[in-house]
């Protein structure tokens, strides 16, 4: 099995920043992208940023120039650098990475079980 545990979330207040991790640990072969995710109190989950295996990366419009993921391929673990943080930012954030256990199986989807992040003005 895989597990993926986030931590770095907290209390911020407005303009300040956070660095969430996300550590993947268990039977891994290798793994794709790794993303993170988020969602507020009554709303959908939504994408907020990816990064591939090779580094490439794409976010959500409403975190771009703000939110940096980043990646250490060698400990399984990805990063998301948040500055200039928005009361409209709270949230609970999920890693979510596509993982293949053995060299013969499939990638799947492997989710964390959040951390919150609170923005308060």
């Amino acid at each position: 099995q895989v597990q993926l545990v986030e931590s770095g979330g907290g209390l911020v207040q407005s303009g300040g920043s956070l660095r969430l991790s996300c550590a993947a640990s268990g039977r891994i072969f290798k793994i794709n992208a790794m993303n993170w995710y988020r969602q507020a109190p009554g709303k959908e989950r939504e994408l907020v940023a990816g990064i591939s295996s090779d580094g490439s990366t794409n976010y959500a419009d409403s975190v771009k120039g703000r939110f940096t993921i980043s990646r250490d391929n060698a400990k399984n673990t990805v990063f998301l650098q948040m500055n200039s943080l928005k009361l409209e930012d709270t949230a609970v954030y999920y890693c979510n990475a596509e993982v293949a256990m053995y060299t013969w199986s499939k990638y799947v989807g492997v989710w964390g079980r959040g951390t919150l992040v609170t923005v308060s003005s």
